[in-house]
């Protein structure tokens, strides 16, 4: 069986810039989004184009340099939304209007104080006015994840007979377990009337862990696209990680499915939005963190320096980090100061060995980690005699 391809939508841009004090000025979007596109995303959610002139201006300029991605603005199921994101998204190459309405009870009688019948008719009367101005639409049934089965089924068949192109089905509260958004993703899939028209697209917050999870198990059940961001950014704890859904795919459904993304770019991308956005990456984050490569535990490094794959499941070049590091603490065994002395020029005998650990333990005790500096310093000071 052939490999199928997962499209990966990127709303770094859209729903990672919500984050506070994480908003991009127009030339940062622009590098940003370069930056996406060389990475090899399908679609970037350029922004919201209604919310302020800036939205509007971003969205318009990255249609200008975007070339090989599908530029995609966000819309509200209102006209005047609609309207707008069209106009930004004119010089597109490639345009989408990501329109939509929420669906589930709570949105219904609380947020809109309608009735089903109301948002059935106002979502697929905003799709066929967005598609007076472009001819790939997604609609997003937002709060999908707490949505009944049998009316998100009717909402989607409503919105294909109108020509939207892709149903995105959101987890917006984060709110789901994997097994009940892969039942709901397969529920459509198999009573949804049109389903082979349109691409069921993932789109998870992670509020109680399980974004990546829940993605993937759209995915088995017949998503094949997945919205994500860049380090997982996004409202409250965030959203899909790009980089964890991407790697695994690669890892674990090789030759099942694909993506376009150049993973070799995957660190450069990570740090180039963590910088931009000011938004630091915890050291233990998946893929992408400080410490994804690094080890301490004298068990673990003898390993790796044995034969990397016996703690590792991912080369580190093929993230774009250059090699795995091991790290002196006071956990470290011989091997590892053996491996580090190395490095720094110090081919260290068994004697000599020995005598380092020694002193290695005692240092290692006051400092949180022995940094090269500290090694060699020790080194000279203990174990080789440079004043004769």
């Amino acid at each position: 069986m052939d490999s199928e391809k997962i499209h990966i939508f990127d709303t770094t841009l859209r729903d990672g810039e919500q984050v506070p004090g994480c908003k991009l000025n127009k030339k940062e979007k622009i590098e940003v989004a370069l930056s996406l596109e060389a990475l090899g995303v399908d679609i970037i959610e350029a922004g919201f184009p209604i919310s302020s002139p800036g939205d509007f201006e971003s969205v318009t300029e990255l249609s200008k340099v975007i070339r090989n991605a599908t530029v995609c603005g966000l819309s509200r199921a209102v006209e005047k939304d609609i309207k707008v994101a069209a106009e930004a998204l004119a010089l597109a190459k490639r345009p989408r209007i990501h329109t939509g309405i929420g669906t589930s009870d709570s949105h219904i009688n609380f947020k809109f104080k309608a009735t089903r019948g109301e948002i059935l008719e106002r979502a697929a009367a905003a799709v066929k006015y967005a598609k007076s101005f472009v001819e790939d639409i997604e609609f997003y049934a937002e709060d999908a994840g707490r949505t009944d089965n049998e009316f998100l089924a009717r909402v989607c068949e409503a919105v294909i007979a109108e020509g939207a192109t892709v149903l995105n089905i959101p987890d917006t509260t984060g709110y789901c377990l994997p097994e009940e958004y892969a039942a709901k993703i397969n529920y459509l899939r198999e009573n949804v009337k049109g389903i082979h028209k349109a691409i069921l697209s993932t789109h998870c917050h992670n509020d109680l862990g399980m974004a990546t999870a829940n993605s993937i198990a759209g995915v088995q059940f017949g998503a094949r696209q997945i919205e994500c961001t860049i380090n997982g950014v996004g409202e409250r704890a965030g959203n899909t990680a790009l980089e964890e859904v991407v790697m695994i795919l690669n890892q674990r459904f090789k030759g099942k499915y694909h993506t376009g993304i150049n993973t070799k770019l995957l660190n450069f991308t990570s740090k180039l939005v963590s910088e931009r956005m000011s938004m630091p990456v915890q050291p233990n984050k998946a893929i992408v963190g400080d410490n994804a490569f690094a080890h301490s535990s004298g068990i673990h490094q003898d390993g790796v320096i044995k034969e990397r794959t016996t703690y590792e499941i991912m080369d580190p070049l093929d993230v774009g980090v250059d090699h795995s590091s091991i790290v002196l603490t006071a956990r470290s065994g011989r091997a590892a100061i053996a491996y580090r002395s190395k490095l720094i020029g110090y081919d260290l005998t068994k004697n000599e060995l020995d005598a380092a650990y020694d002193h290695f333990l005692i240092l290692a005790d006051t400092l949180k980690q022995v940094g090269d500096n500290d090694l060699e310093h020790l080194l000279k000071s203990k174990i080789f005699d440079f004043a004769k």
